[in-house]
């Protein structure tokens, strides 16, 4: 193999396994290089000692985020699904209210949503139980979006495929199951996985309201040890090890539904 192809890659053929790995490691030491040097500059020195004393309440927090974002997942994706077929509705009503919902929501931050939603709203409607509310004001900002990556993949399938399916004797269900519902499938999903990943790290904005997930959980540990640094660096590689596994399955899911222009 020629030293050009370990650094080089001219678009049209798939990158050797040696060339990924070792520019992967080249990555990782620049990163680990300029970390260093960081930390040398302004004399820090890292204690990770007192991981051992808050495992438990790591964990629960790793298990909270987790719960939160697989519930909300599926909450959020029926109300996407609802919304993205609510937007061309014939009736006005259920038209409009879908399409300001999704423009209210995409168009205000989650900060602002959670306070509204869990203290004006939440309190109005007696939700007291913050986990289910939580959920409930997660799942409301991602199917948002969720509606747009559905709406838009209905929009981009071609009605002739419709009219050739009943040309051919298909019923308007057996056209939907057979023709237009495997299609949406493979254009949405990979966008859906990666939104997941969004939720996993939305959740952490959840704090705000005292669920305790794993962002609130690592506050109240770096507020009673002081080692500010060392927390978020061990936040942010739980958060990793979460979004991680989700970014590489949406990556084969790209791949393996990818469509021709």
């Amino acid at each position: 193999m020629k030293i050009r192809q370990l650094f080089l890659s001219d678009g049209r053929r798939s990158i050797p396994p040696a060339a990924v790995v070792l520019n992967l490691l080249l990555v990782c030491a620049v990163l680990a290089v300029v970390f260093w040097l960081s930390l040398r500059a302004i004399g820090y020195v890292f204690d990770f000692s007192f991981l051992g004393e808050v495992r438990v309440r790591l964990w629960r927090g790793f298990v909270m985020t987790l719960a939160l974002s697989l519930c909300s997942l599926v909450l959020s994706l029926v109300l996407g699904a609802l919304c993205a077929v609510g937007q061309s509705a014939r009736v006005l009503f259920v038209r409009y209210l879908c399409s300001v919902y999704v423009k209210f929501i995409r168009g205000t931050p989650l900060m602002m949503q959670i306070y509204l939603f869990f203290y004006l709203l939440g309190t109005a409607w007696g939700i007291e139980n913050r986990f289910v509310a939580g959920i409930l004001i997660l799942s409301l900002f991602e199917g948002a979006y969720i509606s747009e990556i559905i709406r838009g993949s209905l929009l981009s399938l071609d009605q002739t495929q419709l009219d050739a399916a009943r040309a051919v004797g298909f019923t308007r269900r057996q056209a939907v199951v057979h023709v237009v519902l495997p299609q949406l499938v493979a254009r949405t999903l990979p966008a859906l996985t990666g939104q997941f990943a969004s939720i996993i790290k939305d959740s952490s904005l959840l704090s705000l309201i005292a669920v305790i997930e794993l962002t609130q959980t690592m506050r109240e540990i770096s507020a009673a040890n002081f080692r500010l640094f060392e927390c978020y660096l061990v936040l942010g590689l739980l958060y990793l090890c979460l979004t991680l596994p989700v970014s590489f399955i949406s990556e084969r899911l790209e791949r393996r539904f990818r469509y021709e222009a």
